[in-house]
Order: structure tokens, then C-alpha cells, then sequence
């Protein structure tokens, strides 16, 4: 016979490994740090400054 088991500890145990699997996913995506946003942004600012210069006038 098997032994009984508690529901309720069962059932925070399964909702414990939703929310760890979906923090790792929001970490993957949205964890980046402060420095690291700033760095992307001015990349982004240079890359289309020096598109802007390469245009001709008309």
C-alpha cells in the first residue's frame, strides 16, 4: 500500500517549480543590468548617428 501523502504540501512543492522555471525565464530576458542597458542604448544612438551621416541631401 502506498503511503499517504499531503496535498497541500504537494500542491505549494509544484508551485514552487512553476515560479522558480518562470523567474530563470524573466532572468534570461529582462536581467541586465543598469550599465550593461545604457551600454546598449548609446550602441543603438551611434550606430543610427552614423546612418544619419552616410544620407545625401536632395
Amino acid at each position: 500500500m502506498n503511503t499517504p501523502i499531503n496535498l497541500n504540501k504537494a500542491r505549494k512543492a509544484r508551485a514552487r517549480v512553476a515560479a522558480k522555471a518562470k523567474a530563470d525565464q524573466n532572468a534570461v530576458a529582462f536581467g541586465r543590468s543598469k550599465a550593461e542597458k545604457e551600454r546598449g542604448k548609446a550602441q543603438i544612438a551611434r550606430s543610427e548617428q552614423r546612418l544619419d551621416g552616410h544620407k545625401r541631401e536632395r
